[in-house]
């Protein structure tokens, strides 16, 4: 199973840059980095997009094109949401 993980967020959040390494290494750790496509998205390119999404305050955090966090998840909120996903 091959999960799409996409982190929306403003150039310049500093504290969603300090947050994407470790949301992205827990990912890494429940999926595998084999399992794992990992995007981070400027809502300034792809404004479009992330209003598609529903997204309303950033970061926010898409998993396989489902808005699954309208604000930044604790890590271990994160990897239960992981852990909840169906197989594909």
């Amino acid at each position: 199973m091959t999960v799409k993980i996409e982190v929306i967020a403003a150039p310049g959040c500093k504290k969603c840059a300090n947050a994407q390494d470790e949301l992205r290494a827990v990912a890494a750790s429940v999926l595998g980095e084999g399992g794992l496509v990992w995007r981070e998205i400027s809502v300034l390119e792809e404004l479009d997009y992330a209003v598609s999404l529903g997204v309303l305050a950033m970061p926010a955090i898409a998993v396989n094109g489902e808005l699954k966090f309208s604000s930044l998840p604790t890590p271990e909120q994160f990897r239960a949401a992981l852990l909840r996903l169906e197989p594909r």
